[in-house]
């Protein structure tokens, strides 16, 4: 029986190029999964579905074509991140959630959370 290796090195290289093109907002969902995939406490195969999810939206590979197809390009992308959370919502602690704010304060520093408006 062949054990199936996945390569998160590649994939976090990968969500760090693409996310810090995205923004913040585009990456919480991502950041989201990436942690809920790596929890000790998530089954394998919720593991290895969020790992083609996350692959599917950073690597060149697509279904359909951004280039061609500017706004349906990009659906794809958007549907497979929100099905995998939804599927995910059980896993996500407030632990991951911490740990999503602590790396997006890290590739976001200017964001802040409240603006205030002079008037």
């Amino acid at each position: 029986m062949t054990t199936l290796r996945l390569d998160y090195a590649s994939l976090w290289d990968g969500i760090c190029k693409w996310g810090r093109k995205a923004g913040r907002a585009a990456m919480r969902p991502v950041l989201v999964l990436w942690y809920v995939m790596r929890s000790p406490d998530t089954p394998k195969k919720d593991k290895l579905a969020i790992f083609a999810s996350l692959a599917y939206l950073v690597l060149p590979i697509d279904l359909l074509d951004a280039k061609r197809l500017p706004i349906i390009g990009w659906l794809d992308e958007a549907v497979s991140i929100a099905v995998m959370i939804q599927k995910m919502s059980k896993h996500i602690t407030p632990d991951i959630e911490a740990n999503v704010n602590i790396q997006l304060d890290k590739w976001f520093p200017e964001y802040t959370e409240y603006e205030l408006i002079e008037g």
